[in-house]
């Protein structure tokens, strides 16, 4: 992660990477197999940190739509060039050619997000923070909703940046999901 944050993805090779922890690639090669592998173990490793941070947020003493704000804030890129993000595109691109044991590995990194969200909206909706949605489609939508932004604000397309994108989807839910609405 700190060679993808600091020189971005395009130029992290097996090479490059062996003489930064001070292996070779070919001893890289011998435990991940592949540069896939690699990545996808790198992303595994990142979303556990980020879904320590995300249970630690949905799990305070605040409200839905507070925790539902954290929520967001934490899926949204911190920016262009995101180190997170940047690796989860490209993760997400080299699966096309993954095996089903990869593809699974990737639908439980997206699941644990899901579910958290389901969650959230469902306790929203029953504690009357929320109208009534179905928590499970609204995540969905939701979901889709913060990849397209959050792909945007990744790969630093003009005219869309981290701040924007927050208001926008604030207004979303306030439209969308308060309850007075």
């Amino acid at each position: 992660m700190d060679m993808i944050a600091e020189r971005g993805l395009e130029k992290l090779t097996m090479a490059a990477l062996g003489r930064e922890v001070g292996m070779s690639s070919g001893h890289l090669l011998y435990y991940f197999h592949s540069k896939d592998e690699l990545l996808l173990q790198t992303l595994e490793w990142s979303e556990g940190r980020l879904g320590a941070e995300r249970g630690r947020l949905l799990t305070r003493t605040t409200s839905a739509r507070e925790r539902l704000d954290a929520y967001v804030d934490l899926y949204v890129p911190d920016g262009h060039r995101d180190p997170h993000w940047t690796l989860w595109l490209e993760v997400w691109n080299r699966s096309q050619n993954a095996d089903d044991a990869a593809r699974d590995r990737q639908a439980a990194i997206e699941g644990a997000w899901h579910r958290d969200l389901v969650a959230l909206l469902a306790e929203g909706v029953s504690r009357g923070e929320f109208r009534p949605v179905d928590p499970d489609r609204f995540a969905a939508r939701l979901r889709a909703l913060l990849d397209g932004f959050s792909v945007h604000v990744a790969i630093g397309l003009r005219g869309t940046d981290r701040a924007q994108v927050l208001r926008h989807v604030r207004e979303f839910l306030d439209d969308s999901l308060l309850a007075g609405s």
